[in-house]
């Protein structure tokens, strides 16, 4: 099985007012398309993401990840919540082009997962077949509210929920009241010990890239159990 495929870099538009850049990492096995969004403080190339792209490619997942405009030009300050959106969008509509044939799921990191969503509960998309939260921001650090997960309620697909019990952006009783609410469309894996960056500390007695390999367990298992594809 080969891991070690190189992105494939490619542009879209997003509203014929910004363009921005995406990658592709397809295996030749690949049984369904992850299509993911950077968080707000880091691009397409962090390396966690760089490290997640790899770990399912390894597991028959390709993964079409993508820049948000404000990233692209080198700004660390996000775009107005329509241009997130417009690019969420924009983003699942090229994958389907750029990476046909293979039933597709959305979200990402952080920001990226959350304006996902977001984006689903406005206008849903008939291509996407579920979400897969990377660490859902909740909340503001140590401010524990459910005030952004209100619109989950609107949204139609299954979701996957990937959290650290140390997120400081995700109070864990909150989020289980979330997706408690949320009924069979939403299953919540909790990881141990990790953080908002799926960090874990060294006396955890567990290295972050076996944590990386059990987020790639969880989500494929995910795939096939809950949504029946990718078999």
């Amino acid at each position: 099985m080969n891991t070690t495929l190189a992105p494939r870099d490619i542009r879209f538009d997003v509203d014929g007012r910004h363009e921005v850049s995406g990658l592709v990492v397809r295996p030749a096995d690949a049984r369904v398309l992850y299509v993911l969004g950077h968080g707000a403080g880091a691009g397409m190339r962090h390396p966690f993401l760089e490290v997640m792209a790899r770990v399912l490619a390894a597991r028959g997942v390709a993964t079409f990840r993508y820049q948000f405009p404000y990233m692209e030009r080198g700004s660390r300050r996000p775009d107005h919540r329509a241009t997130l959106l417009s690019t969420v969008r924009a983003a699942i509509v090229t994958a389907v082009r750029t990476v046909p044939g293979l039933p597709l799921v959305a979200g990402g990191k952080s920001m990226g997962g959350r304006m996902t969503s977001l984006a689903l509960s406005e206008t849903p998309m008939a291509e996407v077949a579920g979400l897969v939260f990377l660490g859902f921001p909740l909340h503001q650090p140590g401010k524990p509210s459910a005030d952004r997960g209100t619109h989950l309620a609107h949204v139609s697909v299954p979701m996957l929920f990937l959290q650290g019990t140390r997120d400081t952006l995700a109070d864990l009783s909150v989020l289980e009241q979330v997706c408690r609410s949320l009924g069979d469309r939403a299953t919540l894996h909790v990881v141990e010990g990790a953080d908002h960056s799926f960090h874990v500390l060294k006396r955890s007695g567990r290295r972050d890239d076996e944590v990386l390999e059990e987020l790639g367990d969880v989500m494929t298992g995910w795939v096939r159990t809950r949504l029946d594809f990718a078999r």
